[in-house]
């Protein structure tokens, strides 16, 4: 099932199997991070093009690109969609 996330403005869902926590998450152009997320994220853009703002540069990514961030606030970072809908597969956030 799906659930809120980023205050509302996007949905997540969540599966646990053999001790991970893999996570799909659903951005629009109207999702808004709030705050800068200092967690690691491992993943694939599964779904549409979205940009990663990280204190110095930005990064844009787009269905079937990889990504890896570090856990740490050099790595603090906040996603944004580019298209009607962007879907991120996460797979264990705390990647250090």
């Amino acid at each position: 099932d799906w659930e809120p996330a980023l205050g509302g403005s996007a949905r997540l869902k969540r599966v646990a199997r053999e001790g991970k926590i893999f996570r799909l998450l659903e951005l629009t152009p109207a999702s808004h991070h709030p705050e800068w997320c200092e967690t690691g994220h491992l993943g694939l853009v599964t779904e549409g093009e979205l940009e990663i703002e990280f204190a110095a540069k930005t990064v844009r990514l787009s269905a079937g690109d990889a990504l890896t961030i570090p856990h740490g606030e050099a790595d603090r970072h906040r996603p944004r969609a580019l298209t009607q809908r962007a879907v991120l597969f996460l797979i264990d956030e705390d990647v250090k």
